[in-house]
């Protein structure tokens, strides 16, 4: 997978299929929509695109009071390339993207920049500033073909970043890994006392000790007060509840 990182220098893309969204956790629901992508995108003989931002936009907007990420972006990549997405846009977020109104977005960025000619969205889909633009306005006042993917449930459960971070806060990472759909990812950095640095805006379960892959082999993970702290020892660490 590429990894593209704002508007310029764009490469040139073949008949490209995408989809727009924080995508944080990349869970079942998002990977339904993922999944769309990739197989409308071989079905013209095209490439799959995911277009997300960074950083969040609550972030840029400072409403990131509380904000917890199931997903970093170098997680978020990680899980968009096991799904077999062909290219990842990262949209640097800023104070002047965030004014751009929905008609801006689509036309001048999607259309004009990337060349998108079909679009899948999910049930809820909002877009550009206040969230003004829709699915109404895709379908009837644009020129990319749109798809639209109804809310995904998990035994009679709605499947939403929400819902899990609550999951995972009651430290039940069973049902989180059944409602992302994979297991729960931790990337970082660990220092020579084995805690793992990981980003400031990362969702943490509870304290304790947890069996866990790290860095492929099977392992354990500590989540305390400091932080997340293993046994191994390297610059970069890869953990999987």
């Amino acid at each position: 997978m590429q990894i593209i990182r704002g508007f310029c220098n764009l490469p040139i893309i073949k008949h490209p299929v995408a989809t727009v969204g924080s995508y944080d956790g990349v869970h079942l629901g998002h990977r339904v929509l993922v999944e769309q992508v990739v197989s409308r995108a071989k079905a013209r003989e095209g490439k799959s695109v995911v277009i997300t931002f960074e950083p969040h936009p609550r972030i840029t907007l400072g409403q990131d009071l509380g904000l917890k990420l199931l997903t970093t972006l170098e997680e978020k990549a990680l899980l968009l390339e096991r799904l077999g997405v062909d290219y990842l846009v990262v949209i640097p977020f800023d104070v002047e993207f965030s004014r751009l109104s929905h008609e801006e977005f689509i036309n001048e960025y999607l259309v004009a920049k990337l060349g998108i000619e079909e679009l899948i969205v999910g049930y809820n889909h909002h877009f550009g500033h206040n969230k003004s633009g829709d699915y109404g306005y895709l379908a009837h006042k644009s020129s990319i073909e749109v798809t639209r993917i109804e809310q995904q449930l998990v035994d009679a459960r709605k499947v939403s970043s929400t819902v899990i971070r609550s999951t995972i806060d009651s430290g039940d990472m069973l049902t989180a890994t059944e409602l992302l759909g994979h297991t729960y990812i931790i990337i970082g950095n660990s220092d020579k006392d084995g805690l793992v640095r990981v980003d400031k805006y990362k969702h943490l379960p509870p304290y304790g000790v947890y069996k866990a892959i790290v860095n492929g082999k099977d392992s354990e993970v500590r989540v305390g007060a400091e932080g997340v702290f293993c046994n191994v020892k390297s610059d970069k660490i890869v953990i999987e509840l």
